[in-house]
């Protein structure tokens, strides 16, 4: 039951750590003052979601190879699992 906890512990991780990048990224590099919701209504119809998307995936890349070197193997492959939803949606938006 242990290792199939820390496969839901990378998961979860996996689901939230792209959205907390591209939120930051917005709220660092976005050019106007509005609010993220604003700001992904703004960049929907154009290929920069998926960019973003794309973007917001590479910390939880660095994220599984930390734990993979570590022997986390259940951990990183939750956390990989966890960010295939932003990979297919960059892949359908670009």
């Amino acid at each position: 039951m242990v290792r199939f906890n820390r496969f839901i512990y990378g998961f979860f991780i996996g689901l939230l750590l792209p959205i907390g990048f591209a939120w930051l990224f917005l709220l660092k590099f976005y050019p106007i003052d509005v609010s993220i919701f604003e700001a992904i209504k703004q960049i929907f119809p154009s290929a920069l979601l998926g960019k973003l998307c794309l973007l917001s995936i590479i910390p939880d890349l660095g994220l599984v190879f930390i734990f993979y070197k570590s022997d986390n193997f259940k951990l990183a492959s939750g956390i990989l699992i966890g960010g295939m939803p932003y990979l297919i949606g960059s892949i359908l938006l670009l």
